[in-house]
């Protein structure tokens, strides 16, 4: 865990501890699995990273895929786009947390049936 945020970590963190997103709570620093997550919002499985210049960009595809098989989302911002797109930013968090967890989603394409060959046509 890194003791000093970065200055968009600082910024992203003043909104989201406002909770400026539709009341949602975020934790700053979560544990997750094995990895150490910038943001979090529990109730909606979202983990939110801030993406400084120089950035393992397959280390991280790895990472997020790793977690979404565990039913997390995660969105990435480059620093840029904290620093200089703020209410950009805000509006792509309140859309992700609009929906349900992946979780659920998938909970219910799994049980959602498939019309059989009769009713395909009709």
């Amino acid at each position: 865990m890194r003791r000093n945020p970065t200055e968009p970590e600082k910024r992203l963190w003043r909104h989201l501890s406002a909770s400026q997103l539709g009341g949602h709570k975020f934790r700053r620093q979560a544990v997750i699995d094995y990895y150490i997550a910038d943001f979090f919002c529990p109730l909606k499985k979202l983990i939110v990273e801030v993406d400084g210049d120089t950035h393992d960009v397959e280390a991280d595809f790895k990472r997020d895929d790793r977690l979404r098989n565990k039913g997390y989302r995660t969105v990435r911002f480059g620093n840029l786009d904290v620093m200089e797109n703020m209410e950009g930013v805000l509006l792509v968090l309140r859309d992700a947390l609009e929906g349900p967890p992946d979780r659920w989603m998938k909970h219910q394409a799994a049980t959602t049936p498939n019309p059989s060959s009769e009713e395909e046509g009709l």
